[in-house]
């Protein structure tokens, strides 16, 4: 949760089963609001996205966003919005920039107010516990298609995704 000069922070996380393939996306507020969401036939890439998005359209204030999405991050840490747009929506290739559906309302909202949003990248699978959290959350959505949502830290969970995009198995820091 934020207070006065400090932002939310939120956690976000996409995953896919097959890339394309069923998707899921979800957020996490550390001890606050959490959200999930599914997708029948996406991308990895496109549910990292959509999480984001649904959660700077979801909460209010100033945010500092953390994924463990380089796609994300990178894009606002070095700016590529920036080339995008200069160039009509191509990349460095000078092919068209994936995802524009998602992208264009994204940093739109960015650009409304630059200061509201801050990005930071943690490593998956590493030690973070709402990384984890919202990961199984994704994973959740994209493998039983079913949205979720509440106030406070979520009940059961599945198993977190695998590093590699493997199957689900083991056990979370956050059942123990």
């Amino acid at each position: 949760m934020s207070s006065p000069g400090r932002p939310t922070v939120v956690y976000t996380d996409g995953a896919c089963r097959g890339n394309p393939g069923p998707g899921g996306w979800a957020w996490a507020v550390p001890q606050g609001r959490f959200c999930s969401g599914a997708e029948p036939h996406t991308t990895n890439q496109r549910m990292e996205l959509t999480a984001v998005l649904e959660a700077v359209s979801a909460i209010p204030g100033a945010l500092e966003v953390v994924s463990d999405s380089t796609y994300v991050v990178n894009c606002f840490r070095d700016r590529w919005w920036e080339g995008w747009e200069r160039r009509g929506w191509r990349n460095s290739q000078r092919q068209e920039v994936a995802n524009q559906d998602l992208w264009k309302p994204l940093i739109a909202i960015y650009r409304a107010d630059p200061e509201r949003l801050r990005f930071r990248w943690v490593k998956g699978h590493g030690s973070d516990p709402y990384n984890d959290l919202v990961d199984r959350l994704a994973v959740e959505a994209a493998s039983t298609q079913a949205a979720r949502g509440g106030d406070g830290p979520p009940g059961r969970l599945g198993a977190p995704d695998e590093p590699g995009g493997g199957p689900p198995s083991g056990r979370s820091r956050l059942d123990r």
